[in-house]
């Protein structure tokens, strides 16, 4: 009987369930990836039903930020981003990724350039989150026979952006305000976005 009446109000506070569901989705998510685990694989690994997923973490975008502990603000900002279509796109990428490594202290965009990946898991599965929730959307988006050359180019741009401020701390990138680096690089992914596609330049380009 003291059992049973200790139960509910354990379930009450919901920290057993939601701590479930959080060790359940990273195992799985080591083992199947971002793309093959799904909300009610998680569930039911948890024992719960799936509108419990729902009910403490909203999507599967937000599910993963919290199981590799990534700022929880991350996944809506990135909603926001796209929601607002091309027209500025490319400022609003930049401010988002600046705003938010800002804000986390942490930059698992910056884990990237590790030489062995393979020895955190779970820079494989952000690396995995940023093509799928990113990358594919952007290309996309885009819709155009270039898309994913685009897409990969603003990769280049953000991922150079991180290492020069969070890593190498190059200035003055480092000590820019955000709306400074937005004024500057906000265009250069804009353009590599939807800018008219150019050519190398080689000997005989102005021929």
């Amino acid at each position: 009987m003291a059992e049973q009446s200790a139960r509910p109000g354990r379930w009450r506070t919901g920290a057993e369930s939601k701590q479930r569901i959080l060790d359940a989705a990273r195992a799985l998510f080591r083992e199947r990836g971002y793309g093959g685990t799904t909300v009610r694989a998680v569930a039911t690994e948890a024992g719960v039903d799936p509108a419990m997923v729902f009910y403490f973490f909203g999507n599967k975008q937000s599910l993963f930020a919290a199981a590799v502990e990534m700022s929880a603000q991350l996944p809506p900002a990135i909603e926001a981003v796209f929601a607002g279509g091309l027209d500025g796109l490319g400022e609003r990428i930049v401010r988002t990724l600046l705003e938010n490594l800002d804000a986390s202290g942490r930059t698992p965009l910056a884990m990237f350039t590790r030489s062995a990946p393979a020895e955190d898991q779970s820079d494989t599965l952000i690396r995995e989150y940023v093509d799928r929730e990113i990358t594919q959307r952007l290309a996309k988006l885009l819709d155009t026979p270039d898309a994913a050359d685009r897409a990969g180019m603003v990769n280049v741009q953000l991922l150079g952006l991180t290492v020069a401020r969070y890593v190498v701390r190059i200035e003055p990138i480092a000590s820019s305000s955000i709306d400074e680096l937005v004024s500057r690089f906000g265009p250069l992914v804009q353009h590599c976005l939807v800018g008219a596609a150019g050519r190398t330049a080689g000997p005989d380009a102005d021929r």
